[in-house]
C-alpha cells in the first residue's frame, strides 16, 4: 500500500501512473487516487520527467482533443508537491549509463535517471522491466493490489 512509503519521502512517478489516474483505470484507480492525494497533501513530494508530459499529451493531440491537452497541462504543471525535471546534461549522462547497463529503452532510462538525480527514494511504476534497476528502489503498483 502507499502507506508503506515513509512520510516525507520523495517519490518518482512513471508515466503510466499518471495514465492510470487520469483515465480512471479501474484496476488501479484506488491506488492512484490515494497516491496523488498523499502527494497533494504533502505526505510525499514527487518528481517525474518532462517525458511524462510528452507521453501524456500524444493521445489527446492525436485525437484533436485540445481542451484535454490544456487541462492536463494546467493540472499537472501546477499540481502541489510535484516537480517536473528537465532533461539536462546530468540526466542525459546518467540515462545513458542506465540504458547501457540494463538495456532499457531511452524514455525509461530518462525516467530512472530523473528519479535518481531528483533524489527520489523510490520509483513507482508498473513496468516489470524496471525491476532490474538497482540504483533506486522500484515499486510496482501490482505489488499493492
Amino acid at each position: 500500500m502507499v502507506s508503506s512509503i515513509p512520510r516525507g519521502q520523495k517519490v518518482a512517478l512513471d508515466t503510466m501512473i499518471f495514465i492510470y489516474h487520469l483515465e480512471d483505470y479501474p484496476r488501479y484507480s484506488d491506488i492512484t487516487e490515494n497516491l496523488f492525494y498523499e502527494i497533494e497533501s504533502g505526505r510525499y513530494s514527487a518528481v517525474t520527467s518532462y517525458i511524462t508530459l510528452l507521453e501524456l499529451l500524444v493521445k489527446p493531440k492525436r485525437e484533436r482533443r485540445f481542451r484535454v491537452v490544456s487541462d492536463y497541462k494546467d493540472l499537472l504543471l501546477t499540481f502541489p508537491n510535484l516537480e517536473f525535471i528537465s532533461l539536462d546534461l546530468q540526466v542525459a549522462d546518467m540515462a545513458s549509463s542506465i540504458r547501457a547497463k540494463y538495456s532499457l529503452n531511452t524514455p525509461d532510462s530518462i525516467q530512472i535517471a530523473t528519479a535518481i538525480t531528483g533524489k527520489a527514494s523510490v520509483f513507482i511504476t508498473n513496468d516489470e522491466d524496471m525491476r532490474k534497476v538497482k540504483e533506486i528502489s522500484v515499486l510496482m503498483l501490482d505489488d499493492w493490489k
